[in-house]
C-alpha cells in the first residue's frame, strides 16, 4: 500500500525506523529492545511539534505487531496489521487524542477495555497523543495499570509539554526526548523530497524554509508544499519563497540598522514601509530585527560552519563593520526596546504603527546619547572657561535622558517595595493587566504565609495548572528577584472572593438586626434586603 495523499507531510511520513531522520540513536535503541524482547511497559516521546512523536509511536506499534517480524518490517507490501495501523483502524491499536478524552471516566473505560486480550495482533497498544492534557484524576487512575500491565498491553505517550505530566507517570515510562532536526539534515531531506516531486528549488530558498520551520519536519514539509502550490515556475527562487512567507533578506535589516544609526527619520520610515509593502509580517520583522541585533553584539563569537544557515559571507562582513560603529550599550538598549514592542504589539490594532514608533524611538535614543557625549567632550576640552556651567548642563542633559536600565531598576525597586502582601500583589497584577493571575489570586488562592520573595499557599484543585509558573515569571520580571511559591499542608486563609462575600454577609446580618431596618420593615413589609453598597460620602 502506498500513501495516496497529496499532502507532502502525509505522503512522506516515515513508515519504518530507517526512514526517520535526526533520531537515529532513539530508533536504534527501540529497535534493539524489541528485537531482544526487552520492551518497556510504556514509551514516552516528547519534543516540539512536528518532530516525529506520533510517527515514532506508530512505527513502534507496527514493529511490535508486524506479521513479518522486526527484522523484516513491512516497507512496500504491507501486512494486514501494518496496513491497518497506518490507516488508524486496527482493532488492537487504539489512538486516543487526550485533548478530547481528558476525564477520569475516559481512562477508566480504557482500562476496562484493556482487560481483554488482543483479537488479531500480538500486542494491544494504546497511543495517547498530547497526554499532558489528561486530568490529575485520569493520571491517577492510570498509574496502577501503567506500572503492571498485562503482558500483551503497551502504552505509547506523545507530548509537547512533558513538564505537565506527573513525575509518577514519567517514572513508569521509558522516556525519549526528540530534539529539533539539525538544519543540514533537514535541508538534505527537503532537497530529496523536492527532487521526488520533480520541483527545482534554489539552495537559498530551501535554506529559508528550513529556518522558518525551526527544526520541525512536518512544518518544513508543509512550507515546501505551500511553496510548490503557490508557484508553477520551473525554478522556485529565494525571492519567490520570501514573498510567499513574508520574509526579506537579512541584508535589508542590516541596511535598516545603518539608517537608524545615521538618524534620518524620513529614510528609515520609507525603508520600513517598502519592506511592509513587500509582504513582511510584523512579528517576523521584529524577530528578524532582534536576530540582527544579536549578530551585531556577538559577531566576534559566531563561526559560520555552513550547517546553521545563519549568515552569508557578505552579510557577515557588513555586520562586522557595523559592530564597530555601535557600542554594546546601544545594542542592549535597542534589544530592550524591541522586546518591549513585541510584548505590546497585540495591544495595537495596526502593529505597523508600533514598529514605526519603535524605529523613531531608536533614532531618538541614539541622537540623545550622542548629544550627551558631545556635551561631556566639550566640558572636558574647555574646562577652564566653562567648568562649573557646563558640568551643570551636562548633568541636566543626562538627567533628561536617563538610561533605560536605570529607569527599569527604579521601577523594579518600586515594585519590590509595593509587593508586601497579597493585596499588593493583586494590585500589581491589575496595573500590569495580568487579569488571569489576578483572577486566580482572588478566587483560587488560600494564603498560608506571605513574606519577602516567598509565598506559601494551600492546595486548591481549582487553581490553574500554570499558575505557579506564570506568577514566578511575572514576579521575576517585576522585581528582578526570584520568588519561591510553595504548597503547604496547612489549610490557609479563605480566598479574597470568599473574604469579600463573608464581609458582605456580616454587613447584611448586622443591618437586618438593626433598629432602623426593623422600623423600615414595619412601614414597608414587602421589602427584601439584597445588597449593601458603601458610599464614600
Amino acid at each position: 500500500m502506498k500513501n495516496k495523499s497529496d499532502v507532502l507531510a502525509l505522503k512522506y511520513r516515515p513508515q519504518i525506523f530507517k526512514d526517520l531522520i535526526g533520531h537515529e540513536d532513539v530508533a536504534t535503541s527501540i529497535f534493539n529492545s524489541i528485537k531482544n524482547n526487552k520492551t518497556s511497559n510504556a514509551y514516552l516521546f516528547t519534543g516540539i511539534r512536528g518532530v516525529g512523536k506520533t510517527t515514532f509511536a506508530r512505527i513502534v506499534a507496527k514493529a511490535l505487531n508486524c506479521l513479518n517480524g522486526i527484522d523484516k518490517l513491512c516497507t512496500v507490501n504491507y501486512c494486514s496489521n501494518c496496513e491497518a495501523i497506518i490507516n488508524s483502524n486496527h482493532i488492537d491499536v487504539l489512538e486516543i487524542d487526550a485533548a478530547s478524552k481528558t476525564g477520569v471516566d475516559d481512562v477508566r473505560e480504557l482500562i476496562e477495555f484493556s482487560r481483554y486480550a488482543p483479537s488479531i495482533a500480538k500486542f494491544k497498544i494504546y497511543i495517547i497523543d498530547e497526554v499532558h492534557m489528561l486530568s490529575k484524576q485520569a493520571f491517577n487512575a492510570l498509574l496502577k495499570t501503567l506500572e503492571e500491565p498485562p503482558k500483551y498491553l503497551k502504552f505509547i505517550f506523545a507530548t509537547t509539554e512533558v513538564k505537565k505530566i506527573p513525575i509518577t507517570v514519567i517514572s513508569r515510562c521509558q522516556r525519549f526526548d526528540l530534539p529539533r532536526i539539525k538544519s543540514e539534515e533537514l535541508y538534505n531531506y527537503l532537497k530529496n523530497v523536492a527532487e521526488k516531486e520533480k520541483k527545482k528549488f534554489e539552495d537559498d530558498a530551501l535554506k529559508l524554509i528550513v529556518k522558518i520551520s525551526e527544526g520541525s519536519v512536518r512544518d518544513s514539509l508543509s512550507l515546501l508544499d505551500r511553496a510548490i502550490i503557490s508557484k508553477n515556475e520551473n525554478l522556485i527562487t529565494l525571492e519567490n519563497v520570501q514573498k510567499i512567507f513574508g520574509y526579506v533578506d537579512k541584508s535589508s535589516y542590516i541596511d535598516l540598522v545603518e539608517f537608524i544609526l545615521k538618524g534620518d527619520e524620513e529614510i528609515v520610515i520609507k525603508f520600513y514601509r517598502n519592506l511592509y509593502t513587500s509582504g513582511v509580517d510584523a512579528n517576523n520583522f521584529l524577530n528578524e530585527f532582534l536576530e540582527i541585533l544579536y549578530y551585531i553584539k556577538n559577531i566576534n563569537f559566531i563561526v559560520d560552519d555552513g550547517t546553521t544557515f545563519l549568515l552569508n559571507d557578505n552579510d557577515y562582513k557588513k555586520i562586522l563593520l557595523l559592530s564597530k560603529k555601535i557600542s554594546s550599550s546601544d545594542i542592549i538598549l535597542f534589544w530592550e526596546f524591541t522586546l518591549k514592542t513585541i510584548r505590546e504589539i497585540t495591544m495595537v490594532s495596526n502593529p505597523n504603527l508600533s514598529i514605526e514608533m519603535l524605529l523613531v524611538q531608536l533614532m531618538y535614543l541614539k541622537k540623545k546619547k550622542s548629544k550627551v557625549n558631545d556635551i561631556n567632550s566639550l566640558s572636558t576640552n574647555n574646562s577652564q572657561n566653562f567648568n562649573y556651567q557646563m558640568q551643570n548642563k551636562t548633568i541636566d542633559a543626562v538627567n533628561q535622558i536617563k538610561n533605560v536600565k536605570q529607569e527599569q531598576e527604579n521601577i523594579e525597586k518600586k515594585n519590590i517595595e509595593k509587593i508586601k502582601n497579597l493585596d499588593d500583589l493583586i494590585q500589581i497584577c491589575q496595573e500590569n493587566k495580568e487579569m488571569n493571575l489576578k483572577y486566580e489570586l482572588e478566587n483560587n488562592v488560600n494564603l498560608v504565609s506571605f513574606s519577602e520573595n516567598r509565598i506559601e499557599i494551600s492546595f486548591n484543585e481549582k487553581l490553574d495548572n500554570n499558575f505557579v509558573k506564570d506568577l514566578s515569571e511575572k514576579l521575576l520580571e517585576w522585581t528582578n528577584k526570584r520568588w519561591i511559591i510553595s504548597f503547604s499542608k496547612n489549610k490557609g486563609d479563605i480566598s479574597k472572593k470568599e473574604e469579600k462575600k463573608k464581609i458582605k454577609l456580616n454587613r447584611i446580618k448586622k443591618l437586618l438586626n438593626s433598629n432602623e431596618y426593623q422600623d423600615l420593615i414595619k412601614s414597608i413589609p414587602d421589602i427584601e434586603l439584597i445588597d449593601i453598597e458603601i458610599k464614600n460620602d
